[in-house]
């Protein structure tokens, strides 16, 4: 399974270990690199796509989120992958989805 992702260290466990709230964290930080390089750097723009998509589908593989967690983090990788290319099926926008990741990546820092 490691095999068709960009994080493979990620894919063989270390992911797995990880709770859905760092989970979701992770991809929040990704989130932001997409954002902050949005119509500056193409490059890195697509690279953090890519790699946050890779961390939603790491995460839609792990088999402890119920299929009720699964369908919300599809929706968010459905929202995402609108905002990447525009937002024109559901009008969101990367700065949006970077606060609603952010989120989870405070929630994730132990003692803040």
């Amino acid at each position: 399974m490691s095999g068709q992702f960009l994080h493979q260290n990620l894919a063989r466990g270390r992911w797995f270990e990880l709770s859905l709230v760092q989970q979701l964290g992770n991809i929040g930080s990704e989130v932001g690199r997409a954002r902050r390089s949005c119509g500056k750097d193409e490059a890195k723009f697509w690279g953090a796509a890519a790699r946050a998509l890779d961390l939603l589908y790491l995460t839609l593989s792990d088999k402890r989120w119920s299929k009720w967690r699964k369908k919300e983090i599809c929706r968010a990788c459905e929202t995402f992958c609108d905002a990447v290319l525009g937002g024109q099926i559901y009008g969101g926008d990367l700065e949006s989805l970077d606060r609603y990741f952010t989120r989870f990546a405070l929630l994730a820092v132990p003692n803040r």
